[in-house]
């Protein structure tokens, strides 16, 4: 197989005419630098005017065909073994040629924020992987955030391929791209990646109305969000009496952040920390922090880089008077250039302003604080000054923000699932989940309807459908206890029902004070190994950590059973087996002793006479659960008592 490089992306007018409707028009996914799934027939289609001919030529072949009354038409190109680059000619009354095509696997990936996070926003970690980044044959199109209350939509308004390199990596999907590196390394074919993922959103807003009916509460959402007078009158009630005006900040007025400002009535604050843990209650509005550094003369005049681990929940960030950066949301770790000749000799300050807007305010823990060079490093943890800028008064008689549409059921498929239906894939990459973890019953069934729902929307009844489980996250609980977020991974655990399906494991991937854990390289090469058994039927591979089959009572004792144990059953850690709890008919949970004895392991505790249940790893965040297989990957947390 021969490939070339991009040359860039565009269309060619042969014509020299602008597109109307009165002309061949293309997807917006059928653009130069696309690739098209192997080894299969792949519709190419379009519009264009009522009854107009269409004349279409690939690989020196010529195929005919008329648009409808509707000006819609379409072909099938025969399959196609991977390779290119091919172009492909559309002549009407204009022509267009689309360019640099390559044949091979095209993943749709989808979900919310960890599917979305890109290569940028963890350049720190693969610094490396980012600068060596050259391969043409991976190619990524991002569908930005779309909805659509009323109808499935037939385009993309927006959209561009895009290659692996340098730049561009940095707005591919990090797990996806490792994902797409993997099975390349592996396979040698080109791998296109179709994004279409939107920060916390729930998962049915990505099914389509048709697979929603079964679901009667949702339903009714539906048909309510096509009336526009009912969503107008909704989001004026949601904001009437609202009468929460934001307080005037004093620190912008009063110019805190200038070198000039002589601080007065400011008080001693920890960072990293939030403030209502240090004295102040229930504060949300903006704070203002500040610090004095000293910065040898090995970190003048050149650009230095200040890591200010997360904030809560927006921020500016000033040295010496100015102004550095800013990040609008909690979410981002805060990792900013400070350009050179801001820092002088000797004493610099720094200076933060923090808006919070609701629960904790200021630095999440554990996260790096330090100003850095090439090799000088001055931490900025410890002890800072503090001093509120405005107070925000609670709203009275607000409800809300109105109705979020991309919240809403099947908006987001609407409008960014259902425009790529017609193009032809190898699978589907889905990370979601966190913002269901407040009903996991319901997600079982609805991570169900919506493999079934796209299978049949694109045609293909047993396409790979490949996920992944939700990592650790939040506080650490030393006490065996109730878990949403062990719920839901238990409702993606029962998703393997669905055949041709296989799960990530990501429990030891999580970061206890970030739902955007920064670990993205192992999520991507798990889904790679997933999709090595179920889309490429690679007999001998371990593709999965243990999973739970059953269990028998045996006296005091019970002895479990798991599929996927490899090579056999180990801890990662060389210590005895965590994270197991057991529980009699009164299910109270106590922490259990548990050993391995070859495939199964035997699971006690002397105070449980008569044991019923078991439990493993069921907390948000079970920090330490340590049961592998000797392949090196995780047991999916479980339990017996349902």
């Amino acid at each position: 197989m021969k490939l070339y490089k991009i040359v860039g992306l565009c269309f060619v007018f042969l014509a020299g005419t602008s597109i109307t409707f009165a002309q061949v028009r293309l997807p917006r996914l059928i653009r130069d630098s696309m690739i098209l799934q192997r080894d299969i027939p792949v519709k190419i289609w379009g519009w264009a005017s009522k009854n107009e001919k269409v004349k279409i030529l690939f690989n020196n072949k010529t195929y005919k065909t008329v648009a409808d009354t509707n000006g819609k038409w379409n072909v099938i190109l025969p399959p196609t073994k991977a390779g290119g680059p091919y172009q492909i000619s559309f002549t009407a009354s204009n022509s267009i040629t689309v360019k640099d095509i390559l044949f091979g696997d095209v993943w749709i990936c989808s979900g919310q924020s960890n599917m979305v996070h890109q290569m940028q926003l963890h350049s720190v970690r693969y610094a490396d992987e980012i600068a060596g980044a050259d391969n043409p044959a991976i190619r990524h199109f991002w569908i930005p955030t779309l909805t659509d209350m009323q109808k499935p939509q037939e385009d993309l308004p927006v959209g561009n391929w895009k290659s692996v390199n340098p730049k561009d990596v940095l707005d591919f999907s990090a797990v996806a791209y490792f994902f797409a590196k993997k099975i390349f390394e592996k396979y040698q074919v080109p791998i296109g990646l179709i994004n279409a993922s939107v920060g916390g959103s729930p998962i049915e807003a990505w099914i389509s109305e048709d697979a929603l009916k079964d679901f009667d509460f949702i339903e009714k959402n539906i048909q309510k969000n096509k009336d526009t007078a009912y969503i107008n009158s909704f989001n004026r009630r949601s904001f009437a009496n609202f009468s929460g005006s934001k307080q005037e900040d004093k620190g912008l007025t009063e110019k805190w952040y200038d070198t000039s400002y002589i601080p007065k009535g400011w008080h001693t604050i920890t960072v990293p920390g939030y403030w209502e843990d240090q004295g102040v209650k229930d504060l949300d509005g903006i704070v203002w922090y500040r610090k004095e550094i000293e910065v040898p003369r090995a970190m003048i005049n050149i650009p230095v880089r200040l890591f200010l681990g997360r904030i809560v929940d927006a921020d500016n960030v000033y040295i010496n008077g100015v102004q550095i950066g800013n990040t609008t949301y909690m979410y981002p770790q805060r990792r900013y250039t400070v350009p050179a000749g801001i820092l002088k000799k000797g004493k610099n300050l720094i200076v933060i302003k923090v808006q919070n807007n609701a629960g904790k305010g200021g630095f999440v823990p554990d996260k790096p604080y330090y100003l850095f060079s090439g090799k000088d490093t001055i931490d900025v943890k410890g002890y800072w000054q503090y001093k509120v800028g405005a107070v925000f008064p609670p709203a009275k008689g607000f409800t809300g923000g109105g109705i979020n549409a991309q919240n809403q059921p099947a908006a987001l498929y609407n409008a960014m699932i259902a425009p790529i239906t017609n193009f032809s894939c190898k699978g589907f990459l889905w990370y979601q989940g966190e913002s269901n973890t407040g009903r996991a019953k319901a997600y079982e069934k609805l991570q169900a309807a919506l493999i079934n729902d796209w299978r049949n929307k694109w045609k293909e009844s047993e396409a790979a459908f490949l996920y992944v489980q939700l990592p650790g996250f939040m506080d650490m609980n030393y006490l065996p206890s109730e878990s949403q977020w062990a719920e839901l991974r238990e409702a993606q655990l029962h998703s393997l029902s669905v055949s041709n399906t296989a799960m990530a494991v990501a429990i030891d991937l999580g970061e206890w004070n970030d739902i955007h854990p920064d670990r993205k390289k192992e999520v991507g090469d798990r889904l790679a190994l997933a999709a090595e058994k179920i889309a490429y039927k690679e007999r001998d591979i371990v593709y999965s950590g243990p999973l739970y089959h059953s269990s028998t009572i045996d006296g005091s004792k019970i002895i479990l059973s798991f599929t996927n144990t490899g090579s056999g059953l180990i801890t990662n850690d060389g210590e005895e087996l965590h994270y197991f709890s057991i529980a009699g008919v009164d299910k109270k949970f106590v922490w259990a002793k548990a050993k391995i004895e070859g495939d199964k392991i035997i699971v006690w505790n002397e105070q449980v006479i008569h044991p019923l249940y078991i439990r493993y790893a069921w907390a948000d965040n079970p920090d330490g659960a340590n049961l592998y297989n000797k392949e090196g990957l995780p047991a999916s947390p479980f339990r017996t008592d349902q």
